[in-house]
């Protein structure tokens, strides 16, 4: 026993909050997000629902007349179509200020025609949408409303992995439903544009746009995701920190859209290969797989394979961290930045453009899946540029952006690699390439000439 009474001492014991008063002081703040939009119906005479033949067998069987079916069934023609409202989808929001604008998610609303609003006492309000993020997932609507509850905002850069938080919402339209859980990981990046908090709250198809709170009552995040293979809930949800979401609503508010900063530069993964290929020993910073032709980037000397390690003073530990930093970065700053080259750093200024000026552009600034492939050799290439080609001595050739799960993907090529030759014939560029493997035989192994950095690699492969 005096061992293990020393033990107990430093770990007191924990208790699970009561959530009562919590919620209900901020249950009157989150609202139910009904959508409906407009769709051209067919109409039949009938019972609406009822299927024609159905209709049918009352009428001659039991003599039943059926509302809007003639008793000649000669007489039943088809009308012609016209647009009526139908349910398109339900979720959660909350209000942020007493004059009725409320948060929610941007897949909420997204090609809605009319959003409705339902308050905890039941009233219901048209909403207008001031403006939505689909890359952020962030939406704000505005009810004419006064005098309404809302819910504090947290600072979501302090929250603890760990601390008890809860969830209210609407999940499968069951309004007012409260969850609560702890917080399971922080900055978890899944492929898209913000870092969420991981919880292991109870979230489903419903609770989408409404606040995560924690246990003082404030709002960290709003409930955007669920990790699921069922559809429902599994133990894994994700939630839009707050303060992202402040910042992206603030312009939604304003302007109506988000504006961003970009540099013109498609990204690949840094995995533990490309890094020690590259000779920067561990995985850090993005790895540039493509610079776009007169963006910010090729204008101040990025090229594609260098690593951009550092942007405006701040570290990139991720290829995803690069996106934001670049985002948040104001259109028209010219901002230092370190790339790694040739086995050295190198310091470089680019200015930054405004995303909206580049509709017509490649996606850029954004890290590229390692999907794609639909060839014969599962891969994805474009064209070397001018300068790549004189800085490598080439020729030709045909650059891998993407990898599917195909032959060259299982013989360990890489995004960035050079193909310089299939069997005889050389590559000079993307579409010859793409037109030289369409008539491989997928019977016989052909070898496959690869440049990377100094070096050639002759890789043999079968055509799936």
């Amino acid at each position: 026993m005096s061992f293990i009474e020393p033990v107990l001492a430093q770990n007191p014991r924990v208790t699970i909050p009561d959530f009562a008063d919590l919620v209900e002081r901020a249950s009157p703040a989150v609202v139910n997000i009904r959508t409906t939009e407009k769709v051209m119906v067919q109409q039949q005479g009938g019972i609406p629902g009822m299927p024609e033949d159905q209709a049918e067998f009352f009428r001659r069987f039991f003599g039943v007349p059926i509302p809007g079916l003639p008793n000649n069934p000669k007489q039943a023609q088809p009308n012609s179509g016209r647009p009526q409202e139908a349910e398109r989808g339900v979720g959660s929001g909350f209000i942020i200020e007493s004059n009725g604008l409320i948060l929610t998610n941007a897949h909420v609303v997204e090609g809605a025609t009319t959003i409705y609003v339902t308050l905890t006492d039941k009233r219901e309000f048209k909403a207008k949408l001031l403006g939505m993020d689909k890359r952020t997932d962030v939406a704000v609507v505005k009810i004419e409303a006064r005098d309404l509850p809302k819910l504090p905002l947290g600072d979501s850069s302090k929250v603890r992995v760990g601390e008890w938080v809860l969830a209210i919402g609407s999940p499968f339209g069951l309004e007012n439903t409260v969850t609560a859980g702890i917080v399971s990981a922080k900055s978890r990046d899944t492929g898209d544009y913000l870092p969420f908090i991981q919880t292991d709250v109870a979230v489903n198809p419903g609770n989408s746009g409404g606040p995560l709170l924690n246990t003082a009552g404030q709002v960290i995040g709003i409930n955007s995701q669920i990790f699921s293979r069922s559809g429902g809930y599994m133990g894994i949800s994700f939630a839009i920190p707050i303060d992202e979401a402040m910042r992206v609503a603030d312009q939604l508010r304003t302007n109506g859209k988000m504006t961003r900063g970009r540099i013109g530069v498609a990204l690949g993964e840094m995995t533990k290969e490309v890094a020690e290929s590259l000779g920067l020993g561990k995985p850090r910073g993005a790895y540039v797989r493509n610079v776009e032709s007169g963006g910010p980037a090729a204008a101040g000397g990025v090229e594609a394979g260098d690593v951009i390690v550092s942007f405006n003073g701040r570290d990139i530990a991720k290829s995803t961290d690069l996106p934001r930093i670049v985002g948040d970065t104001k259109p028209g700053t010219s901002v230092p930045l370190q790339v790694w080259r040739k086995g050295a750093t190198r310091e470089l200024m680019v200015t930054v453009s405004d995303s909206e000026s580049a509709q017509t552009a490649k996606k850029a600034d954004a890290p590229a899946a390692n999907g794609g492939g639909s060839n014969a050799l599962g891969v994805v290439v474009t064209d070397l540029s001018d300068a790549k080609k004189k800085d490598l001595g080439l020729k030709g050739g045909a650059e891998v952006t993407g990898l599917g799960d195909g032959p060259l993907a299982r013989a360990g090529v890489r995004a960035g690699d050079i193909i310089t030759r299939v069997a005889d014939t050389d590559i000079s560029g993307a579409k010859q390439f793409e037109s030289l493997v369409k008539g491989l035989d997928p019977n016989k192994s052909v070898p496959v000439f690869i440049r990377r950095a100094d070096s050639t690699l002759v890789i043999p492969v079968r055509p799936k």
